[in-house]
């Protein structure tokens, strides 16, 4: 069953996605209060000494005996073989999370368990909830029933460097310096036959390729430094990852865009020690490939539960014309757009019909920020003078998310350049009709036309997005259930739990020849 706090609008690449620029704060100055070129200087000293650190710390882990850490197997609860298993190691220090990233490593570890007999994991996780309860949890919220016999567990204890929180400066460094001791504490700890990297964390990998002679994979939900992001710089655009002080600045912009490149060398560097690359998408692919310039490149969607939500029944009868968005409030998914998509929307519409529009925000709320952006997205939504017309439910159980899709004509989807977007394709194998932005993996991947059969609708903008919105409303109950039922196959088809199965096992069966 899909995980509660997918229920919550969590999606694939939430906490437990790659690692991700954090939110600069945004400081109002002038030009003259700009930090100065000296600053500057010692932010690019900064990084030079930081990741002279990292290369020195290679050099001191490859001094370290570690090669009779293979000898802790004996400590592993394992049913043996006649002869030895091969063992395979899951980095995913958030395995507990119970997001559409943990899904992804659950499948794996299914996939592999169902294919090989000789195989035994350990995952490498940060979560201290004990073994039996994460299985529960696992069984739970994805319905998946593993070998729990053939599964163990490394606890690490020092998570906490990869948090974003702990970077408010250098975040993209600091947490790649920090994932490579988090990987250390594991490495140190056991070592596998073979090492997988389901988070992200490319920074772990040359510790156990070049120091613990494993064969290496990853699966890589969204590059942790993009070509749009260095574009987003270059530009010297205000964002969320770049901050006014800094877009102002011509020499500061051209110091980050130094940084974003230097590290894009490290990070591609790192990437191509995996010896299997797998990524969630086209545009995923996209980047991965020029980035990384890697061979073995396999494109393996992520699993969703396509099955649970083709139950739901496809007619959506009634006057009621509702609109469901299921999303993280975080800044990225620009609600706000929503409501300006909304309030456009509603200027077209009749006034006795306008009565009956309602547009209903599903999402989670992980910590006081995000509370904080509800607050803000319900006054702009009175200032709006469209808050008659919004609901939020936040945190909601799987069973209420059920209802709310069942109930709704229409699904919207704002976010620029969404590396996936798993929410998009459970909403489509609900029966809603697909609003999205037209770009990334809706775009590449997604709402793309079935045997002939238009699947959903893409957009550039607000006003082509409430242009959308309309088409849908007088388009007749036939015509849309035309369109909700070839989306339905094609979700089916192309992103079901068997698809990524079958996708997962040719892309890793080198590994284990």
């Amino acid at each position: 069953m899909v995980a509660q706090s997918r229920a919550m609008g969590e999606t694939e690449n939430d906490r437990n996605a790659a690692p991700t620029v954090f939110p600069e704060p945004v400081i109002q100055t002038t030009q003259e209060e700009a930090p100065s070129y000296q600053t500057a200087w010692l932010l690019l000293y900064s990084l030079i000494i930081a990741l002279s650190i990292f290369l020195l710390m290679i050099v001191i882990v490859k001094l370290i005996s570690v090669w009779n850490t293979r000898k802790n197997f004996k400590k592993w609860q394992f049913n043996l073989l006649s002869h030895p298993p091969v063992v395979v190691g899951f980095f995913h220090p958030y395995c507990n999370a119970g997001g559409g990233g943990e899904r992804v490593l659950w499948q794996s570890i299914r996939a592999l368990q169902s294919r090989y007999n000789f195989i035994r994991c350990i995952v490498y996780t940060g979560d201290r909830a004990n073994k039996e309860s994460i299985f529960s949890k696992v069984k739970n919220r994805f319905g998946i029933d593993l070998a729990r016999g053939a599964i163990e567990f490394v606890y690490l204890k020092r998570r906490g460097c990869v948090e974003a929180e702990k970077w408010p400066r250098f975040t993209l460094l600091g947490q790649s310096i920090g994932s490579f001791f988090l990987g250390l504490e594991g490495f140190l700890n056991f070592v596998p036959d073979v090492y997988i990297d389901t988070m992200g964390y490319a920074f772990t990998l040359p510790l156990f390729r070049w120091i613990g002679r494993c064969k290496t994979a990853s699966y890589v939900h969204y590059p942790v430094i993009s070509q749009d992001m260095l574009q987003v710089v270059q530009n010297r655009e205000n964002t969320f990852n770049n901050a006014r002080w800094i877009s102002r600045s011509r020499f500061l912009t051209k110091c980050k865009l130094y940084y974003y490149r230097l590290f894009a060398k490290f990070y591609g560097f790192v990437g191509r020690r995996s010896n299997v690359v797998m990524v969630n998408s086209t545009w995923t692919h996209r980047h991965i490939s020029k980035l990384w310039g890697c061979g073995r490149l396999f494109i393996v969607y992520p699993p969703c539960d396509t099955s649970t939500f083709q139950q739901l029944p496809i007619a959506r009868s009634g006057k009621h014309f509702t609109i469901i968005s299921i999303g993280q409030f975080r800044p990225e998914k620009k609600h706000e757009v929503q409501l300006e998509v909304l309030k456009e929307f509603l200027s077209y519409v009749r006034p006795e019909i306008r009565k009956n529009v309602k547009l209903v925000l599903v999402g989670g709320c992980r910590n006081s920020e995000d509370d904080a952006r509800v607050t803000i997205l319900k006054n702009l939504a009175k200032s709006l003078h469209i808050d008659k017309n919004v609901r939020f439910e936040l945190n909601i159980p799987f069973q209420d998310l059920q209802n709310e899709l069942k109930n709704a004509k229409v699904a919207l989807h704002t976010m620029e350049n969404e590396h996936f977007g798993i929410v998009l394709p459970e909403c489509m194998a609900a029966g809603c009709v697909m609003v999205a932005h037209n770009s990334g993996g809706p775009k590449d991947d997604i709402v793309v036309d079935w045997q002939g059969n238009k699947v959903g609708y893409l957009a550039d903008d607000k006003e082509n997005m409430a242009s959308c919105l309309v088409e849908v409303l007088n388009s007749s109950d036939m015509d849309r259930r035309t369109m909700a039922e070839a989306a339905r196959a094609s979700v089916d088809a192309k992103f079901s739990v068997s698809v990524f199965e079958a996708s997962f096992l040719r892309a890793t069966e080198d590994l284990f020849g």
